[in-house]
């Protein structure tokens, strides 16, 4: 049965009445369900008609108990905890919605979002990473990994747009205009849920609409405002283990699609060194993520990150293709109130030893503001350098 929130139980046995009638009719059948409805209930009024109809659309084609929060557009996640209470994260905070979901919902909802592409979810398969059709991001575990019953996470992306000055300042936004426009290349930082891709979004709407930019993402998250972006999106393996494009190869191949820059939507894997390699090698302005705890930090994790691919590069020529290629690195948090803000920018410095730590200059203060201007030279010859008057007072 699927549960309908925010819902009028005295409806709840038409609905499931006419969801039925449905099912025994089959797909050949073109009854309108405003018909089925009437003909069930004859007294039911316009609303209530209305009402039932939307229900049991969504219990045929849709997600059921999830339609609600996934057309509520102050949501930002949706978390089914095994057979138990749905949760909500609206504006970095978690709400308990009172909705029950027993566990043959949650793995009929798993169902219903993995089958058409491909995957699965059972004991021998027993996790899956997918994604709605909006670009929602979806986290399935079922048991045995899962102890108390069926997890379904939803990450909700697109359906609210920030702001940069949303995100931090009046002088890192400034900062940050000009070096998107100034082609540098910058890492977001920060933790998990922290606003990294939602900040890279803001970030990357500097972007000129002229310039070809190609994205490359686990799930198609960002959604840029130019006119000559293109979007590439990996692929997992299917159900028997073939067809799988890791982000790897799609950042080698997007170097043969004549980019002006590349966006990587998150770095995590071997693909550092192909996304380093870009940034050295003629495509200035290139944007990406890591998790990281500072910006500090992001240099160590890309470090890691590098070395644990199948390219057997010396830590000391790492560091110098990190020194050469990051200019800017943004580091994101979500402040205890449930605000995301952007609390350190910093620049790799070029001033020291060769083969040692990349160490970084950090502009900012405790509280985000901006005290110092970066003093790498800048990739793009016809933009200005930046400007004292941006200096946070």
């Amino acid at each position: 049965m699927w549960p309908d929130s925010h819902a009028n139980p005295e409806l709840t046995p038409v609905v499931e009445a006419v969801h039925q009638q449905l099912l025994d009719r089959g797909e050949g059948d073109s009854v309108p369900v405003a018909q089925l409805v009437v003909n069930h209930d004859p007294l039911l009024d316009d609303q209530s008609i209305a009402d039932v109809v939307r229900r049991v659309h969504s219990r045929a084609g849709g997600l059921g108990v999830l339609d609600p929060f996934l057309a509520d557009t102050t949501v930002d996640e949706i978390m089914i905890n095994g057979c138990g209470d749905l949760w909500v994260e609206r504006h970095g905070r978690l709400e308990c919605t009172g909705v029950i979901v027993d566990s043959s919902t949650t793995y009929a909802l798993l169902e219903r979002i993995v089958a058409p592409l491909g995957l699965r979810i059972d004991r021998t398969s027993p996790w899956v990473d997918a994604r709605l059709a909006d670009g929602s991001r979806v986290n399935g575990v079922v048991p045995p990994l899962a102890v108390d019953g069926p997890l379904l996470t939803i990450r909700r992306f697109g359906a609210r747009r920030v702001h940069i000055s949303d995100a931090c300042t009046r002088g890192v936004g400034r900062l940050l205009e000009w070096a998107v426009q100034a082609r540098c290349n910058i890492i977001v930082s920060g933790g998990a849920g922290a606003g990294k891709t939602t900040l890279l979004n803001a970030v990357a709407g500097f972007i000129p609409d002229d310039e070809r930019v190609v994205t490359i993402e686990d799930a198609a998250e960002l959604r840029l405002p130019g006119r000559h972006v293109l979007r590439l999106e990996s692929r997992p393996a299917n159900a028997e283990g073939a067809g799988e494009v890791p982000i790897r190869e799609l950042v080698r191949n997007a170097l043969r699609m004549r980019p002006d820059r590349i966006v990587v939507g998150e770095v995590r894997s071997g693909e550092a060194i192909d996304m380093l390699q870009a940034m050295n090698t003629g495509h200035d302005g290139s944007l990406s993520t890591c998790h990281a705890n500072s910006p500090a930090d992001a240099i160590r994790r890309l470090e890691t990150l590098v070395l644990m691919g199948d390219v057997a590069l010396p830590l000391i020529a790492v560091r110098e293709q990190l020194r050469a290629a990051i200019d800017l690195i943004v580091h994101v948090a979500r402040r205890p109130d449930g605000s995301r803000r952007v609390v350190a920018v910093a620049e790799p410095t070029l001033e020291t030893d060769t083969g040692g730590a990349v160490r970084v200059n950090v502009l900012t203060n405790r509280s985000g503001g901006l005290v110092g201007l970066p003093t790498r030279p800048c990739r793009a010859v016809h933009v200005g350098g930046p400007s004292e008057n941006w200096i946070d007072t």
